[in-house]
């Protein structure tokens, strides 16, 4: 396939600097989630980099994305693969230099390809200088005062609030204090009372703004205030550890969560044309809605689509939802499948060939909803979630819950490019961070770009057609009459498109077929498929 054209609005942006402003580019854009160790190795030793994800931007150019979340790159001693930040303004070595990273966003905005960056706000790793500096202060420092360091309940930590991770959100330090980490305890928290902490977030966002990033991902971002005396969860057992954290669970979605995100806002503003995407574990359509008011973030994912089942009765009301809860803000809705916290969605909708050819209809719905897209790295080759081996493991959670939770490393593997063994052109080496597993060389991107019928062609033709196509128009859809296991809407301008979660084929409606999922011949679309109509 021909490289895709790209949008008006990117073209000739000057080497090295941001694409050309463009009012609200975000707002329909496609955004490829590059895991940063898993997408291509550009040194041989088994860990994706820099290099790596500048040697396959031609691969995402002809994909047809809009714009790139680059997991983070900063300095860290991996305790949790990056999300624990040594140092926020800085390349660790592992994945290159700043040299490196500014010639990746260069090529990237030559081809019209925007570049957005994770920001870790909530916590820093325990190797960062100010939490090194705190352990040394001591108790009543203002060194310690950047973090939330406490006196304990005699032997007993501040509080009952668990970590994220398992095991107690707190840790003891040598002189008795204990300090938060809602996540592992190399990852304390940071205290966002403090000025000099919401003073240095905004020092890191322009020092990578003054590059020519467009914007970031902010990682908890429901997570930075804690409520004033850090008190318990009562009852715990109704608190859990849920992905939603409900109203019970004190430690995310806090109001004063908010002026963090006016703080962040006015930091964009004064950089035109870029942006920022919360990651928001919210329930609720009333409390999201909060997170993309004028003067916050100007997008949120909502996560309903990728954890509702493949059916129409758990789908429906995600979109249902998800369109609600923006229904009176600034923002479009944003339509997540897959990442790298999560299960692939191959996985969830029952692995196999199953799995797969769910994965195709999936990949036409959420491509079909008006708003932003996020796609994960390998969701374009159809990628499972892997059976790792326990001594593979390395996410904290495996260990932090004494292995009884395997941890997320079954959808981060490597991405397969090319051959027929491991690493399958990931590394000139063989041994990969996570071991790639034997039979995928039918899923690399060389052999599905030779397959017109691949999930990597599906996904290059439904991109091609989103941007070009004028039935594509409009924020809002409308729902149309469906056979029973059925979802069918309309955009305002026109694309129908029906998706079929029944155990059979149903009537195609009346229109042109643009797209579909599965061939669809004699006017029937086969179970488990969906298509794009327009009169």
């Amino acid at each position: 396939m021909p490289p895709v054209e790209r949008r008006p609005d990117t073209d000739d942006s000057p080497a090295g600097g941001r694409p050309a402003p463009s009012a609200d580019w975000w707002r329909d854009a496609v955004f490829y989630q590059v895991y940063v160790r898993s997408f291509a190795d550009g040194n041989g030793d088994g860990v994706g980099d820099l290099i790596g994800i500048r040697s396959r931007l031609g691969h995402l150019a002809e994909l047809g994305v809009d714009a790139l979340w680059i997991t983070p790159f900063y300095p860290s001693p991996m305790a949790d693969h990056g999300y624990d930040v040594a140092d926020p303004r800085d390349v660790e070595p592992v994945f290159g230099d700043l040299a490196e990273f500014d010639a990746l966003l260069a090529e990237a905005h030559a081809l019209g390809i925007r570049v957005t960056i994770d920001l870790v706000p909530n916590h820093t790793s325990d190797h960062h200088e100010w939490f090194q500096a705190a352990l040394a202060a001591g108790p009543g420092s203002a060194e310690r005062a950047r973090y939330l360091f406490r006196d304990g309940r005699g032997a007993e930590p501040p509080n009952n609030w668990p970590s994220v991770f398992g095991g107690p959100a707190w840790t003891r330090v040598p002189d008795g204090q204990w300090y938060l980490h809602i996540f592992a305890p190399e990852q304390p928290d940071l205290d966002f009372t403090n000025p000099e902490v919401i003073a240095d977030l905004e020092e890191t966002m322009r020092f990578w703004l003054d590059r020519g990033v467009d914007g970031f991902r902010i990682d908890v971002a429901h997570g930075m205030a804690k409520p004033d005396g850090l008190p318990d969860m009562v009852p715990m057992e109704d608190t859990g550890l849920l992905d939603d954290h409900g109203p019970g669970d004190k430690r995310f979605d806090q109001d004063g969560v908010h002026a963090v995100h006016r703080r962040i806002r006015s930091v964009l503003d004064q950089y035109p044309g870029t942006m920022a995407v919360g990651e928001v574990w919210v329930s609720d359509d009333a409390r999201l809605a909060q997170y993309v008011r004028e003067d916050e973030l100007q997008l949120a994912f909502n996560f309903k689509l990728l954890t509702a089942d493949w059916s129409a009765e758990a789908l429906r009301p995600a979109i249902t939802h998800s369109l609600a809860a923006v229904a009176r803000t600034p923002a479009p809705a944003c339509w997540v499948l897959s990442n790298h916290d999560r299960p692939r969605h191959v996985t969830r909708y029952g692995g196999g060939e199953l799995g797969l050819r769910r994965a195709r209809a999936a990949a036409l719905l959420q491509l079909a909803l008006p708003g932003a897209v996020y796609v994960y790295n390998g969701d374009e080759l159809g990628m499972p979630d892997v059976d790792l081996p326990d001594e593979a493991l390395q996410d904290p959670i495996w260990e932090r819950s004494g292995h009884a939770e395997r941890g997320r490393d079954a959808g981060r593997v490597p991405v397969p490019w090319s051959g027929t063994g491991p690493s399958y052109g990931f590394s000139s080496s063989p041994a990969t961070w996570l071991p790639m597993p034997e039979g995928w060389g039918g899923l690399t991107v060389e052999a599905q770009a030779a397959d017109p019928s691949s999930m990597q062609s599906l996904y290059r033709a439904a991109l091609a057609l989103r941007r070009s196509a004028k039935a594509f128009g409009g924020e809002e859809l409308e729902w149309l009459p469906a056979p029973d296991g059925c979802l069918a809407f309309r955009r305002p301008d026109g694309l129908v498109c029906l998706v079929n979660m029944s155990a059979a084929a149903v009537p195609l409606p009346e229109g042109r077929v643009l797209l579909a999922s599965a061939p669809v011949g004699e006017g029937l679309l086969p179970a488990d498929s969906a298509v794009w109509l327009t009169a």
